[in-house]
């Protein structure tokens, strides 16, 4: 079935148990790597090589590769690029545009391998592959040396935090495997890095058409003692870049299948949580218990990063896609106002203080780039001033969120330290950004103008009870000196606004409490309405006719402004609506 395979690599022929087979792939370890670097620097013929040389291509496709290789009239039997460069134009074009990811395995490992292009307009491209590395491998050609693209891609994959990066100089038998080529070539390369962050660099003289110490030690390389690029990959270690400490669960939606259940699903971005364990809901800041942690499969004691799952609070407490669950003593910062490295990737160049779309975990909010602190040159790795930021520029920023955001540094973790800038016209992705430092805001302000905070008020009862008491006891509390809205829905039944994300009401009730104001919801079936209320308030009206509002005990942890309402409200327990100022 596969061409050939890598020293005792177990592989799926028929003789073999199938079973065994799943048990050992499935138990090995896995390891990411990219490959970067300038154009035609030879990184799809090394990764072709590689697959080749593995066994891990069919013989139908060595075959039909060795014919179009025949076609485009290349001088070896096989163009090895083309078992991955799959795309019409990049086959017409001999480059690469779009990432390619391939899977082989070996007896030690099984491995992804991003084909990341080299040309300058498809560097967002090149991010894309490797946000996830855990290894770097960048070819430079042995006749050109060092080059600018070169540089940007390393200083990329060092601001991703890519662990190790493995330089290969390419090409070698075109320069006679001359070790003072290499040895030129490394030392131009060792000085540029210094700057960078990566835990080591290895150097690596490989020939990738001709496959000299790709997989097998090359007899025309007698100087070079280090091991082969296939050994480095099976032997480095895999520093696991998710932080598993600091847990964090940003909520993709809420699961109501029925009026017993509610449920916030997403995937642990890091950490683990419990049964159990107390956790904070960002951004209100109160605390409760998980209850239980469901899955598709059955209920877990337990779940930790990567893992996608439902947990169910312990309290009634309002909180939806956007949101964050947080472990009490080790929480993200809450901050509008960030420091970033960006990755400029659209055409048209930055504009300081236009307004864009920042998506960070599971939220969106509008944000603005208010001060650009500069770019990084390519070739001291210093920040310097710059008046125009254009694509494909590594440069350092401050952002201005219209909405606090929870986040930890980039370099603690990933998850919560990444994010994308979004045009709001025409939704491309315009940077890839990276947390530096975050700026933590109060809160109390932050939610509630003035000092105030704000509160959902749920008034139940018959319809037209309801929504009266709703309207006139919203003008009530604002004479009080309340900042107070009243939402109703129309009709019988709050389900008839529901949206995937959520009901149209409780998104209004949502946005009003969170400005610091008092939101006062009429909805006639009050025990199926997903509204979240800090304080419920029982409406009808008496013999004459005239509203009567009973407020009942909160719902959650009392406020100052969910006392005042209620001592408001208690205090026109009877009124007679055409008594309330308009």
């Amino acid at each position: 079935m596969f061409a050939r395979l890598h020293h005792d690599a177990p592989g799926p022929t028929p003789s073999r148990d199938i079973e065994t087979f799943l048990r050992h792939y499935e138990g090995q370890e896995l390891l990411r790597f990219v490959a970067v670097g300038s154009v035609d620097d030879g990184k799809s013929t090394l990764i072709g090589r590689l697959l080749h040389d593995t066994g891990s291509v069919y013989r139908d496709q060595i075959e039909a590769v060795r014919r179009a290789s025949a076609r485009r009239g290349v001088d070896a039997p096989l163009d090895y690029a083309l078992f991955t460069d799959g795309l019409r134009a990049e086959r017409e074009q001999g480059i690469t545009i779009d990432v390619a990811y391939r899977y082989f395995f070996t007896a030690r490992r099984k491995f992804i391998v991003a084909d990341t292009p080299g040309h300058v307009q498809y560097t967002r491209n090149m991010v894309t592959g490797a946000s996830t590395a855990n290894v770097a491998v960048i070819l430079i050609d042995a006749r050109h040396g060092v080059l600018e693209q070169s540089r940007r891609h390393a200083a990329i994959a060092s601001l991703l935090r890519t662990p190790h990066l493995v330089v290969c100089i390419n090409k070698m038998d075109l320069v006679d495997f001359d070790p003072d080529v290499f040895g030129s070539i490394r030392t131009a390369f060792a000085e540029f890095a210094r700057g960078l962050a990566f835990h080591d660099v290895t150097y690596i003289p490989v020939s990738a058409l001709a496959g000299d110490n790709v997989i097998e030690r090359s007899p025309r390389t007698p100087w070079y003692e280090g091991p082969t690029l296939l050994e480095f990959l099976e032997t480095v270690p895999v520093l696991d870049h998710r932080n598993h400490r600091d847990f964090r669960f940003p909520i993709q939606t809420v699961i109501r299948p029925h009026l017993d259940y509610r449920g916030l699903a997403g995937t642990v971005a890091s950490g683990a949580v419990r049964v159990g364990d107390e956790v904070v809901v960002l951004p209100s800041g109160r605390r409760t218990k998980v209850a239980s942690i469901d899955t598709f499969d059955g209920a877990l004691e337990m779940a930790r990063t990567p893992q996608s799952i439902t947990v169910r609070l312990a309290d009634e407490i309002d909180a939806s896609r956007g949101e964050m669950l947080v472990a009490p003593d080790r929480p993200p910062t809450v901050a509008r106002t960030l420091d970033a490295h960006l990755v400029w990737m659209d055409d048209a160049p930055l504009e300081p203080g236009r307004a864009y779309l920042l998506k960070h975990t599971t939220a969106t909010v509008r944000a603005k780039v208010t001060d650009v602190h500069g770019k990084t040159d390519l070739f001291s790795l210093g920040c310097v001033a710059t008046d125009e930021v254009g694509p494909n520029d590594i440069v350092r920023v401050r952002i201005e969120a219209a909405r606090p955001i929870f986040c930890d540094p980039y370099a603690t973790n990933r998850a919560t330290g990444a994010f994308i800038l979004i045009d709001p016209v025409n939704h491309h992705t315009v940077a890839a950004g990276m947390v530096e430092r975050a700026f933590p805001v109060d809160m109390a302000r932050e939610a509630a103008p003035d000092g105030r905070t704000g509160a959902t008020v749920l008034v139940r009862g018959p319809y037209d009870a309801a929504m009266d008491a709703a309207e006139r006891g919203a003008r009530h509390l604002r004479n009080a000196g309340l900042l107070a809205v009243a939402v109703v829905a129309p009709g019988s039944t709050s389900r008839a606004l529901e949206t995937p994300e959520g009901s149209a009401v409780e998104e209004i009730a949502r946005a009003v409490r969170e400005a610091g104001g008092v939101a006062l919801v009429a909805i006639p079936d009050a025990d199926a309405c997903r509204v979240d209320a800090d304080l419920v308030v029982d409406a009808d009206r008496d013999a004459d006719g005239r509203l009567r509002l009973r407020p009942g005990a909160p719902r959650s942890q009392d406020t100052p402004v969910v006392e005042r309402v209620r001592a408001a409200l208690r205090s026109a327990t009877t009124f007679d609506p055409s008594r309330v100022p308009e």
